[in-house]
């Protein structure tokens, strides 16, 4: 029995070993923790009110090879920068952040720089595309610096390779919240940004460099409001991808194929992909068919296959924040093949309770699996 016990343990030692080498621990920092070029730099930021620490937050993530690249959306003041990273191989207690790509492309009040990310994809083909929505304060007095854009920036240079100018695709009450972007049969990039106020998806031809707007159905609202419209890219490897797509008061869950969204056409072609017992919160998928997802206010964290129409029971728990925690993304690591998932006390940031700053942290949300394969659920 003790020999099974030897072997069995070092099999496991073994897999373990193969999947990831490295000591893998949650990266973890507090309100703005930015790295700064300079003692001086940073006094010149606190004195004139461009740096109150606690103000900032970051709320979606990406992660390329060793760096977790994060989006701090300027809604309050004191925000330096709008879009960072950190390392994933941190030394210290708390994680530092950097400017991405750098100091000079986080001024406020210059249109050629980003004013404030609500949202960031990286692609396969190492590009991030970041949602600039141009409007800063946004839960205090909301200023308009600039019009929309996305910005896809290379992530193995740095440089920004391309800007989408959004100013002639929406309206002035839109607001715009999420973004995935996809690769066409032919090869060219196709941006897709979810604008909750007036029921649309903009659809942008990076390389026509044209963009027009897909009105939705009334329908998808149902009875409820047009408060926040999440979308996220579905890919089932059958040549055809999905944008699946569902406001937080709505009952339902919708999809629509990517090649009908092209086209501009949305007229019987969006299906009912299953209905939600609760208001839930899309927080992104693993670039396959799983999408995971949260109830409104509540810690636990779901997956689900979008093969099978949603419905009660279907998902699997995978994930379960610790308390005073919340969810905001959902990221594939595929460096390591593993799911993390960014979370902070988003609730206390809102409501002003944060004190030096709120609390984030990016942490793995199951053991060392491939992310296409259920997770285990992990605390």
């Amino acid at each position: 029995m003790l020999r099974k016990i030897a072997i069995l343990c070092t099999l496991i030692g073994a897999i373990l070993a193969s999947c990831d080498k490295e000591i893998v621990r949650p990266v973890e920092w507090t309100g703005g923790n930015f790295e700064w070029p300079n003692g001086a730099t940073k006094s010149i930021y606190r004195s004139s009110g461009r740096f109150i620490p606690k103000n900032a937050i970051a709320t979606r993530a990406q992660i390329y090879k060793d760096d977790v690249i994060v989006a701090l959306p300027r809604y309050k003041a004191g925000v330096p920068a709008t879009l960072a990273k950190l390392s994933l191989k941190h030394k210290g207690c708390e994680a530092s952040l950097t400017p991405f790509p750098c100091w000079s492309t986080q001024e406020e009040g210059n249109c050629n720089a980003l004013q404030s990310v609500v949202d960031i994809f990286a692609d396969a083909n190492e590009v991030l595309w970041v949602l600039d929505v141009g409007v800063v304060n946004t839960l205090e007095t909301p200023i308009r610096r600039c019009p929309p854009k996305v910005v896809a920036i290379s992530l193995r240079t740095g440089k920004v390779v391309k800007t989408l100018d959004l100013s002639g695709l929406v309206a002035q009450a839109s607001r715009l919240q999420y973004i995935a972007v996809e690769y066409a049969p032919d090869g060219r990039p196709y941006a897709y940004v979810s604008d909750a106020a007036t029921r649309s998806i903009l659809v942008f031809d990076v390389a026509g460099n044209r963009g027009y707007r897909v009105v939705l159905p009334k329908a998808v609202v149902g009875n409820g409001k047009r408060d926040v419209l999440y979308i996220a890219l579905i890919q089932k490897g059958c040549g055809n991808n999905f944008i699946l797509f569902s406001y937080l008061s709505s009952p339902k869950v919708f999809t629509i194929r990517t090649d009908y969204l092209r086209a501009g056409c949305t007229s019987g072609k969006i299906v009912d992909s299953g209905s939600k017992d609760g208001k839930i919160i899309i927080l992104g998928t693993d670039l396959g068919t799983a999408v995971f997802f949260r109830y409104e206010g509540k810690p636990e964290v779901y997956r689900w296959d979008a093969n099978l129409p949603l419905a009660p029971g279907l998902p699997v728990l995978v994930y379960k924040s610790k308390k005073c925690y919340l969810s905001t993304h959902a990221i594939p690591d595929l460096k390591r093949e593993r799911m993390r998932i960014l979370e902070s006390n988003f609730p206390d940031f809102i409501q002003n309770t944060v004190g030096c700053g709120a609390s984030q942290r990016v942490t793995l949300m199951g053991g060392c699996v491939n992310p296409k394969n259920p997770l285990p659920v992990h605390t």
